[in-house]
C-alpha cells in the first residue's frame, strides 16, 4: 500500500539512512530505525524521500489489514515525506510529518526506506568522516602499495574498521579482503577529493 504522499524524484545524491519501523501513538508519529548511532542527517533534513521495503515486512494482524480498494495502490516509486519534527526517544528516534495525521497513516509508512540528499548532511567535525564518503576510496600504504578499495565499514564497539577488497593475487583467484582499524595509529590521512586513504599497513598483515 502506497502512503498518502506525493510522488517525487529521488535526488541524484540520495543516501539511504534508515527505515520506518512502525506507528508510535495515535497522532501520526512513527518510529525510525537509523542506520547510524549518530543520526544527525535524520535531524538536519526536513525532506525525506521514501521507497518501499525491499523485502516484505511481517504480516499485520487481521484487524489492521482492512482497507479500501483505493488504498491498495502498489507502491513502487519514491514519495516525499515533509518532516515536521524528529527527535531521540529512549533508544530510538520518533518523528512526525505533514499529511501523516493519525495512526493509520503512520502504519502505511511501515518498513519504508528513508533517503536524504548527501548535500543536506550537516558538516562533519574536523577529523571526522561520514561512512558513506569513505566507501569506494582507494587505500594505499606509505610505500604507495595499493591495498584495495573500501567496500564497507564495520563498528567493533570502541573503533571503526575499514573493510577493503583487493584484486586477486592471480588470475581466476578470489579477491583479497583486508581489515584495517580506522584509528590514528594506522591511518595517516584521508583525501576525499583525491579518493584516497593513506595508511601505515603492509599487505601481509
Amino acid at each position: 500500500m502506497r502512503p498518502p504522499l506525493e510522488k517525487a524524484e529521488l535526488p541524484a545524491d540520495a543516501i539511504e539512512i534508515g527505515r520506518i519501523a512502525d506507528a508510535w501513538g495515535i497522532k501520526g508519529w512513527f518510529k525510525v530505525l537509523p542506520y547510524s548511532a549518530s543520526p544527525e542527517a535524520l535531524f538536519s533534513s526536513k525532506r525525506w524521500f521514501l521507497l518501499p521495503p525491499d523485502r516484505p515486512m511481517k504480516p499485520q494482524r487481521a484487524t489492521e489489514m482492512a482497507t479500501s480498494k483505493t488504498e491498495q495502490t502498489a507502491w513502487t516509486e519514491p514519495v516525499l515525506l515533509c518532516v515536521k519534527e524528529a527527535k531521540d526517544h529512549s533508544d530510538t528516534v520518533v518523528a512526525c510529518a505533514q499529511d501523516i495525521n493519525d495512526r493509520s497513516a503512520a502504519e502505511a509508512l511501515r518498513g519504508a526506506r528513508i533517503f536524504v540528499p548527501r548535500s543536506s548532511f550537516p558538516a562533519a567535525a574536523e577529523g571526522e568522516y561520514y561512512w558513506v564518503d569513505l566507501i569506494g576510496l582507494q587505500v594505499v600504504n606509505r610505500e604507495g602499495i595499493d591495498l584495495g578499495q573500501v567496500r564497507e565499514l564495520m563498528s567493533t564497539g570502541p573503533q571503526t574498521v575499514l573493510v577493503l577488497e583487493a584484486a586477486p593475487a592471480s588470475e581466476g583467484g578470489k579477491s583479497i579482503e583486508r581489515m584495517i582499524p580506522f584509528v590514528d595509529a594506522f591511518v595517516d590521512g584521508v583525501d576525499l577529493s583525491g579518493k584516497r586513504i593513506t595508511v601505515d599497513w603492509q599487505p601481509d598483515y
